[in-house]
């Protein structure tokens, strides 16, 4: 088995050449999407429950692994939307020590999954499960915001959607009228912005102005819950308001603290525990890795190699949280916005990571002024993008009702339950569907003998039927069940095959079930037009010609002749006995 390069997007690179032109649009499109990925970063770590920094530690180790060793020129990987469900219940459960090693376990998976060359598999998919459990996470990820944006302090830790709500709703009375104006200042920013000013990231501005509309409202008396009083951390023993502005150092997850504050304790257990969310995150993170470099394709005319991605995105995965970092994946807008801004090579994603480097470094003690209701109010439009309402909407108008289904029970399950439910109930649903769809164009129909030249002066002893489409497990039994509906008298069954591109086992167990019938009743069966590789499959079962028993024909002449010398041998064995004779 030939292993997938790594380095691929490098590669390609070099094939297509590199130069001064080249280096100026990475540095470019490095330091916009820098820009961007800085308060991302940050707004969704706090959004899967651990400290902001952890974000940024994502982007600082494993956007540059995974632009140096994956498969796409263009993808841009860091901390992402879609992730948000699946890692707050883990970190819920066990911890920041236990979320960083649910994400090693994960990133193990992607390698697996790229050694095995299952980049393709991500292919099929459908669309309305992948539409509908991303318009689910984006439901569920706004309704988390609600929180800040209204600064309310809902008791306990609700396990499902149905509770949230209801904490939500109890926690009203407790909303800061400070948190939601600057939370609705900011959203007028974020969406009247782009509209005038395309070429400056909106979400800077609205956290820029956010931030200056807090301390307004904060020396007027009205208090807004900031970054600095919600996040700390201690050096020397001394405890500082804000993120810390230093490296993160190497530490293993199980010296990290668990969800109750201890040492996260290896055990069998535990890692059986953390084994289904960790495939739920490496399919999630296949999926949107795959889908952001296809985009990305789809962008610039360049074309990636999958299954080197996937383990890109593995390493990534792997080495980050050794560093603090949560779990990353490719970003579609960021990954759009690298190539708007002029990305011609991995080296921009490198870049991007760079520009966090220094942010961490310098500008670390300023994001302890940034809003708890801002950086909410950028989720909360991440969310909304994510959701891609117009898609659904315009889905649910144009679709076949199957894909409807489909999408709706994927959102649904997405939003009550979990992605990963919604993802095995969508994927079992579409099949089920399409082999339903399918099943319906396989049919037997009787052919008239009157319509047919070959057919029309066969005597009422021999039947025709025609099948047409694949005899597999989902039609097989209806196609091959007509053929037991004929008049007592026939001896002779014509079945016209020349539209049957396949059959399978259970296709084959049928007709072995016609032919011991037949066999009983002293009916012989004359397959015509049958494929090379429906008569391999035949032969290789056991099915061979046996004269008045089965037959192989080209055409509808050679059964008809055939049937004839079944019904009336004789004036065949008398030519013969002449032709000794003589």
């Amino acid at each position: 088995m030939t292993l997938p390069p790594l380095f691929a997007a490098w590669r390609q690179v070099l094939r297509a050449g590199y130069g001064w032109s080249a280096l100026r649009g990475d540095i470019s499109a490095g330091l916009t999407v820098g820009i961007i990925a800085i308060p991302l970063a940050m707004a969704l770590a706090i959004a899967v429950g651990v400290a902001p920094q952890h974000g940024l530690y994502t982007v600082l180790i494993a956007a540059p692994l995974i632009a140096l060793t994956g498969g796409s020129r263009f993808n841009v990987s860091g901390p992402t939307a879609a992730f948000v469900v699946i890692l707050l219940p883990i970190t819920q459960q066990f911890g920041l020590g236990g979320l960083l090693l649910c994400t090693m376990l994960a990133g193990l998976i992607l390698i697996s999954l790229g050694l095995l060359r299952a980049g393709k598999l991500i292919q099929f998919i459908p669309y309305p499960v992948t539409l509908g459990f991303t318009a689910g996470i984006g439901i569920v990820i706004a309704t988390l915001q609600l929180k800040d944006l209204l600064g309310l302090q809902p008791g306990g830790q609700p396990q499902n959607y149905v509770e949230q709500l209801q904490a939500l709703a109890l926690a009203l009375p407790s909303a800061h009228a400070g948190d939601a104006l600057v939370a609705l200042v900011c959203l007028a920013v974020l969406i009247l912005w782009p509209r005038w000013v395309p070429k400056v990231p909106g979400h800077l501005v609205a956290l820029a102005v956010g931030a200056l509309f807090g301390l307004l409202l904060e020396r007027s008396g009205l208090p807004v819950a900031t970054l600095g009083e919600r996040f700390s951390y201690s050096l020397d023993g001394v405890t500082h308001a804000g993120i810390p502005p230093f490296l993160p150092s190497l530490a293993w997850p199980w010296q990290l603290p668990d969800a109750n504050g201890q040492p996260l304790r290896l055990s069998f257990e535990l890692f059986r525990q953390l084994l289904s969310p960790a495939f739920a995150i490496a399919i999630l993170g296949a999926i949107e890795s795959l889908l952001c470099a296809v985009v990305g394709d789809g962008m610039t005319g360049s074309k990636h190699e999958p299954n080197a991605e996937l383990l890109g995105q593995g390493l990534g995965n792997l080495a980050a949280p050794l560093f603090g970092g949560i779990t990353a994946t490719a970003a579609i807008a960021r990954s759009a916005a690298n190539i708007r801004a002029g990305a011609c090579s991995p080296l921009a994603a490198i870049i991007h990571a760079g520009v966090v480097l220094v942010a961490i470094l310098l500008l670390a003690p300023l994001f302890s002024y940034l809003p708890m209701a801002a950086l909410a109010a950028l989720l909360l439009m991440v969310a909304w993008n994510m959701s891609e309402a117009r898609h659904v909407l315009h889905t649910l108008r144009i679709a076949p009702r199957n894909d409807v289904l489909v999408l709706l029970t994927c959102l649904s399950l997405t939003v009550l339950f979990d992605m990963v439910l919604a993802v095995g109930v969508g994927l079992l649903l579409a099949a089920g569907l399409f082999i339903k769809r399918i099943s319906d164009l396989t049919d037997t129909a009787e052919l008239p003998k009157r319509l047919y030249r070959e057919l029309h002066d066969l005597p009422a002893h021999v039947q025709a039927y025609a099948i047409r489409g694949p005899l597999f497990f989902g039609a097989a039994e209806k196609a091959l069940s007509v053929l037991r509906r004929f008049n007592p008298e026939v001896k002779v069954v014509v079945v016209e095959m020349s539209a049957v591109p396949l059959l399978d086992m259970t296709a084959l167990a049928a007709l072995d079930n016609v032919l011991r019938d037949y066999r009983q009743q002293g009916i012989g069966l004359i397959l015509v037009g049958t494929t090379a590789q429906v008569r391999l499959k035949l032969r290789r079962a056991g099915v061979q010609r046996a004269d008045g028993l089965l037959a192989f024909v080209r055409n509808l002449q050679q059964a008809r002749e055939k049937a004839l010398h079944w019904l009336n041998p004789e004036p065949a064995q008398a030519n013969s006995e002449r032709i000794q004779a003589k």
